[in-house]
């Protein structure tokens, strides 16, 4: 923790202050859970858990996902509260693809969740299940205006109510994309920055409905301060920063994993299809080149998605992801950001928080 005032403004998400504009990025399965949330959370970030299969180390996952699921859910959220020590805020990042969103959303805000962010899918019914009262604030994560405009309209239109912070992710995040592969493979065709400005001019509308401001976190590539302050410069209030954070001693994943990113290099990244009906960013490894030969056939359901027919996708994505993140690297699958390569040594959250905001 630095006492010393960072050149950054604080992130002010209603009546909720964190003290930098640094949002760590939801990471599954496993990648970011209380160890990694808590740290940031203790340097004046937000620290995000992922939930997706988060129970995946719990006794009895096996037999029954959803009740180990839901049990660390509480679990983390509560121990990445108590290593923040009572300083920035703690949150959580849920997939709209799973198919127990909404028990997810619910234990999240009854395990005192500051925040959830939500995407991988359109989060219309959000607002439904975390009341105004509970004080768990809700963002959507978008990556174009149509989107954010159809999801303020329509929490506007049938709930009476407004996004408490929007995330905008561009094309360079890792993990699963709202962009198209044909996108994807010409990325500075798509001119973000411009459609960064044109979703803060969409927000303003219901700023001014519902009086009171929606922040703008900005996600996706985002490395240095360099680019924390190109992203403050065309009006965003923060920025979400997840590969870098795996890079640190406090990440929750293996030690595989994180010397993956380290010896990773630009010509390693792949687009690659998730069965959850997006492409996604990885790192080539045995695993895809196993996977371009032909599917990997699905033994057993690990009731991680809604829409997943086991028979037909190409793998288990629950069992890939589950692999990666213990450190059996060959047989799973390692999501990154398009700037995996920049990342060179380990560190640790406090030093890489300083660097980024002091």
């Amino acid at each position: 923790m630095n006492t010393d005032k960072s050149t950054l403004k604080e992130l002010r998400i209603g009546e909720k202050t964190a003290q930098l504009p640094i949002i760590q990025g939801g990471m599954g399965v496993g990648i970011s859970r209380s160890s990694l949330a808590g740290a940031v959370a203790r340097e004046g970030g937000v620290g995000v858990i992922s939930t997706a299969q988060i129970g995946y180390d719990e006794e009895g996952f096996e037999q029954d996902q959803a009740k180990c699921n839901r049990i660390a859910i509480g679990k983390h959220v509560k121990k990445a509260k108590e290593i923040a020590g009572g300083r920035g805020l703690v949150g959580v990042n849920i997939m709209v693809a799973l198919k127990h969103y909404e028990e997810h959303v619910r234990e999240s805000v009854k395990a005192g969740a500051d925040v959830i962010i939500s995407g991988a899918g359109l989060p219309m019914d959000l607002p439904k299940l975390v009341s105004e009262e509970s004080g768990t604030k809700i963002a959507p994560i978008v990556s174009s205006r149509r989107a954010a405009n159809l999801i303020l309209k329509m929490w506007a239109h049938r709930y009476d109510r407004t996004a408490d912070f929007i995330v905008i992710e561009g094309p360079k995040a890792g993990g699963h994309l709202g962009f198209s592969r044909e996108q994807l493979a010409d990325i500075n065709a798509l001119d973000f920055d411009e459609e960064i400005c044109r979703i803060i001019e969409c927000k303003k509308e219901y700023e001014e409905k519902f009086d009171r401001k929606i922040p703008v976190i900005v996600a996706g590539g985002i490395f240095d301060r360099a680019d924390i302050d190109h992203m403050m410069g065309l009006g965003a209030d923060g920025v979400q920063i997840a590969s870098r954070f795996v890079a640190t001693e406090e990440c929750d994943a293996s030690d595989a994993y994180k010397r993956a990113y380290i010896e990773a290099e630009e010509s390693d990244i792949q687009i690659v299809q998730s069965p959850v009906g997006m492409p996604g960013r990885a790192l080539r490894n045995e695993f895809i080149r196993h996977l371009e030969a032909g599917r990997e056939p699905i033994r057993k359901c690990y009731n991680c998605l809604e829409k997943c027919d086991p028979r037909k996708v190409p793998y288990c994505i629950t069992k890939a992801l589950i692999e990666a993140v213990k450190g059996n690297l060959d047989k799973g699958l390692i999501f990154c950001g398009a700037n995996v390569g920049r990342i060179h040594e380990m560190t640790t959250v406090h030093e890489l928080m300083q660097e980024l905001a002091y």
